[in-house]
């Protein structure tokens, strides 16, 4: 049987620490049945903040999501910096850290670059991947790594017909229940026929900026539809944040 990893991501590790902790880890693992936890690190934040902190709060996560037996994500979130190659030396340094750090712990998975967006193109991406992915495999040659398509990582068709030149690289696609709908579904059918493999980092009942309204038919059929594809996925997020992806409210 094909092993599916489903779970929950964080929002910002600095803005909802208290949510990095082992009871909830725990209960999400063996209450909720799932097997995989994905911790954002928003690039921005941790280049322009508080790198120290921010570690520590990744570490803890790393640390729990392995006692519950569950994989973990090490999200690199490209959000307001657009482009990955914008805080490209900062990446470097941060997997670097991390890829050494968690070298022999088969659970620990890599996303490199969350949400490329603006006019970063596919290019873009594969530029900065090509220099990052052997950062990591320095020190993990079977890593898992999780690379982001254009436009919010909406864009798989661009990986589907110019992969990197990596194993073990899935490519990364998101989707929100309310705002994307058959046209998506259609174009993530495609590319999955097409043998491209596809995880989707993160998904959510509502409109693509995490407010807004939940569109419970396309819900249905979105993750029935990743069911039956097999796809891994995570939902967003596990925090209180005023808004209607928020699982605690």
């Amino acid at each position: 049987t094909l092993a599916v990893l489903k779970g929950f991501s964080t929002h910002g590790l600095t803005w909802f620490p208290k949510y990095v902790n082992q009871g909830l880890f725990r209960q999400i693992s063996s209450e909720w049945n799932t097997n995989l936890i994905r911790l954002a690190m928003y690039s921005y934040d941790y280049c322009n903040g508080n790198k120290k902190k921010n570690l520590e709060i990744l570490e803890k996560g790393v640390e729990f999501a392995i006692a519950n037996d569950m994989y973990v994500i090490i999200d690199w979130h490209i959000l307001q910096d657009n482009n990955p190659n914008e805080n490209l030396a900062e990446a470097i340094d941060f997997f670097n850290k991390i890829a050494k750090k968690y070298a022999n712990i088969p659970n620990v998975i890599f996303e490199i670059c969350n949400e490329p967006n603006g006019n970063t193109t596919w290019d873009d991406i594969k530029e900065y991947s090509n220099l990052i992915i052997p950062v990591i495999r320095r020190y993990n040659p079977d890593a898992l790594i999780l690379v982001g398509t254009p436009n919010y990582s909406r864009e798989i068709q661009f990986p589907a017909k110019d992969p990197l030149e990596f194993k073990n690289v899935m490519y990364v696609f998101h989707f929100y229940a309310a705002s994307h709908k058959d046209d998506f579904r259609q174009k993530l059918r495609k590319v999955v026929a097409s043998g491209t493999p596809i995880f989707i980092t993160e998904s959510g009942l509502c409109e693509e900026d995490g407010d807004g309204h939940i569109d419970l038919e396309s819900v249905k059929k979105w993750y029935s539809l990743a069911d039956s594809l097999h796809l891994n996925y995570t939902i967003w997020s596990l925090s209180n944040k005023d808004e209607t992806c928020a699982i605690v409210n």
